[in-house]
C-alpha cells in the first residue's frame, strides 16, 4: 500500500471547514471525551525565557478514529517581527499504523474550535434571549467570537473594548459588513463594555481582573477566553464566587484557566466547580433518550446559583483541534486539496 502525506496550507483549510461545521463538531467531541470515548494527555508546556512558550496538545478520539497532536507556540512579542503571536501546526494520523496523513496550518482551527467551543458553551449556559455581546479585547480570536455567536442568538448589539486606542473602532469598521443587522459601539472603558452584556467574552493575556463583579448585569454569561496559561487572570475572583462555573476540562482549568490564580490564592475552590461542559451536553443527551432513571447522573444543568451569573472557563482542549483536523483531512482527501509528499522513503544504502 502506497500512502503519501497531505500538507494543507492555511488557504487550504479555509475551504475545507466552516464555522457551523466546527460548531457541529465541537459540541459532539464535547459529548464523546464525557462518555469516555477519547485519550487526552495534559498540554505539555515548553516554557521559554523571554516569556513565550511551546505547548503540545495529543488526543485520539476512539469512536471516530481521529488521532493526532497540535504543536502551538504563544510569543507576545511576535507582533514586532510581523508574525502573529500564536502559530500552530496539526498532524493527523492513522492510529491503527501510526502513519503521518496530513500535517496542516494550526492557526484557523485554533480559532475555529476556541471560537465553537465558547458558542456551545453560551448555548447551555446564557439565558436563550441574550441579544447584547461585550467584547474585552478585539485581537485575532474576536472576530471568530463574534461570528460563532452570531450562529447560535439572534445579537442585537455588540460592545467593544480594546486596550489600543482605536483598536476597537477598527475591529467594528471591519466586522459590520460581516454581520448583518447587528449595532457596533465601541467602549473607552471594560465597564462601558460589559455593563448592560448578557453575554461577556474576555479575549486578553491579562494577569489581573479587568471585568468587575459589581459592573455584571443579573444572569450574564461569561465566555473566559484569555486565561489559558499559569498566572494568567481576567475576572474579578468575587464572580467566581457568586456564579455558576463550568470548565472545558477540569486539570486545565485549575493549572491554567481563569480559575488558576484564584485557586493558588484560596478565593476559588476546585470542589466549587459545577460541572465540566462535556457532562452537561451528555446530561442533555442523555436525559432526552431516557429522562427518568438518569436525571441525578450528573450535576443539575439547571442548577445555577440565585444570581444567574454563569462562567466558562476556557483553556483549549486537543481533541477540538484533531477532530477538526480529521475532518479537513477526511475533505481534503475527497475533494483532492493539497500538496502530497512521499516523507516516508526506503533508507539509503550505507557504506562501510
Amino acid at each position: 500500500m502506497s500512502l503519501r502525506t497531505r500538507i494543507l496550507t492555511q488557504r487550504d483549510v479555509a475551504r475545507l471547514i466552516d464555522m457551523p461545521t466546527a460548531i457541529r463538531l465541537v459540541r459532539e467531541a464535547f459529548i464523546v471525551s464525557a462518555s469516555g470515548k477519547t485519550i487526552m494527555p495534559a498540554k505539555v508546556y515548553l516554557s521559554l525565557p523571554d516569556g513565550s512558550d511551546f505547548r503540545a496538545m495529543p488526543a485520539y478520539v476512539t469512536s471516530t478514529g481521529a488521532c493526532g497532536m497540535k504543536w502551538v507556540n504563544v510569543h507576545p512579542r511576535n507582533p514586532r517581527r510581523g508574525l502573529p503571536t500564536v502559530m500552530a501546526l496539526i498532524i493527523i494520523n492513522d492510529p491503527a499504523s501510526g502513519f503521518p496523513l496530513a500535517v496542516m496550518d494550526g492557526l484557523l482551527i485554533t480559532k475555529l474550535r476556541t471560537a465553537a467551543s465558547a458558542a456551545v458553551a453560551a448555548e447551555v449556559l446564557a439565558r436563550p434571549d441574550s441579544r447584547i455581546v461585550g467584547l474585552i479585547g478585539c485581537g485575532a480570536q474576536a472576530d471568530a467570537q463574534l461570528l460563532a455567536l452570531a450562529e447560535v442568538f439572534g445579537l442585537s448589539q455588540v460592545n467593544v473594548w480594546g486596550y489600543l486606542a482605536k483598536e476597537a473602532q477598527r475591529f467594528c469598521r471591519r466586522m459590520r459588513p460581516l454581520v448583518k443587522g447587528i449595532s457596533f459601539a465601541p467602549a473607552t472603558t471594560v465597564k462601558d463594555c460589559v455593563r448592560d452584556a448578557d453575554i461577556i467574552v474576555t479575549l486578553t493575556p491579562s494577569r489581573r481582573p479587568l471585568v468587575m463583579r459589581s459592573w455584571l448585569r443579573p444572569g450574564a454569561h461569561i465566555n473566559a477566553i484569555g486565561a489559558d496559561g499559569p498566572g494568567k487572570q481576567e475576572l474579578d475572583p468575587r464572580i467566581l464566587k457568586d456564579a455558576t462555573v463550568v470548565v472545558d476540562n477540569y486539570e486545565q482549568a485549575v493549572h491554567g484557566g481563569e480559575i488558576n490564580v484564584p485557586v493558588r490564592r484560596g478565593q476559588f475552590h476546585p470542589k466549587d466547580i459545577h460541572a465540566s461542559l462535556g457532562e452537561l451536553l451528555l446530561l442533555r443527551k442523555r436525559l432526552r433518550q431516557n429522562p427518568k432513571p438518569l436525571t441525578p447522573y450528573y450535576k443539575s444543568p439547571t442548577r445555577i446559583r440565585g444570581t444567574g451569573l454563569t462562567v466558562f472557563d476556557s483553556t483549549g482542549i486537543a481533541i477540538h483541534d484533531v477532530v477538526l483536523g480529521h475532518e479537513v483531512t477526511r475533505q481534503a482527501q475527497r475533494r483532492g486539496i493539497g500538496l502530497c509528499v512521499d516523507f516516508q522513503v526506503p533508507f539509503p544504502t550505507i557504506r562501510v
